[in-house]
């Protein structure tokens, strides 16, 4: 019995591990599956409709190998969002790029696309939103994240709206919007937010789910816990695989 019992806890422990590991999240859409995989703190693979899009491709990942991009966003300037050599390990003819005016000035092949601004692309509709601090920075009257450089991004396709935050705190612009499906929410301290604040601003816009990532030293157990008893589903995905 007690080793039926050993067992039993580690098959638990084990799915456990793998529910949290680096899996690739799949979600339905009028217009076809959405396939979602996370690489590494804000390094994303989005795949729909035989294309593949890449946001924030970064070092550590190695992207030999790896499918190519249709289209790469860039959220800011930070080397952990822009990375010129993993974009050109995934670079292929007819790769677009779009990317805040202020990343347009190092990727000179990226098209601008500024805070408030849409753009449709293969299907999908691309909004720019505002990701920025409000009080942490570097030092007295310094941010690290100046309002109107860097963007997050709603991503929509087939009727399925994806909200990826970029590097911001829980700003009015993010309080505020609406409809969102799925929503990927940065934290980590000193650069963006503690989980407590996030899970704050996103009871305010309250997605049908939302998934942390960039959230390097944070608790996401305070986070899941900040959104008990709202309806908000947490999913909760390793994105510093070992």
């Amino acid at each position: 019995m007690r080793m039926l019992l050993a067992l039993a806890v580690s098959f638990f422990a084990l799915s456990s591990f793998v529910y949290s590991a680096t899996v690739a999240q799949k979600f339905q859409t009028s217009a076809g599956d959405v396939t979602i995989t996370p690489l590494n703190h804000a390094s994303t693979r989005i795949e729909a409709g035989g294309k593949t899009i890449y946001l924030d491709p970064a070092k550590p990942v190695k992207f030999a190998g790896s499918p190519k991009a249709d289209l790469i966003l860039i959220t800011d300037i930070h080397g952990d969002h822009m990375d010129p050599a993993s974009i050109a390990d995934l670079s292929k003819a007819g790769m677009e790029i779009l990317a805040p005016p202020a990343v347009v000035a190092t990727v000179t092949s990226a098209k601008p696309i500024a805070n408030g601004e849409s753009t449709t692309w293969q299907g999908w509709t691309i909004e720019a939103i505002p990701a920025y601090n409000l009080k942490r920075g570097p030092a007295e009257g310094k941010l690290y994240h100046d309002k109107g450089r860097g963007n997050g991004y709603v991503l929509t396709y087939g009727g399925v709206r994806f909200y990826f935050s970029g590097d911001t705190e829980g700003i009015p612009e993010m309080r505020a919007l609406k409809n969102i499906d799925v929503a990927f929410v940065c934290m980590n301290l000193p650069y963006t937010m503690p989980p407590e604040e996030a899970a704050d601003a996103v009871k305010a816009f309250h997605p049908k789910i939302v998934i942390p990532y960039h959230y390097r030293g944070s608790d996401l157990a305070v986070f899941k816990k900040g959104l008990e008893g709202t309806g908000i589903e947490v999913r909760l995905l390793e994105w510093y695989p070992q």
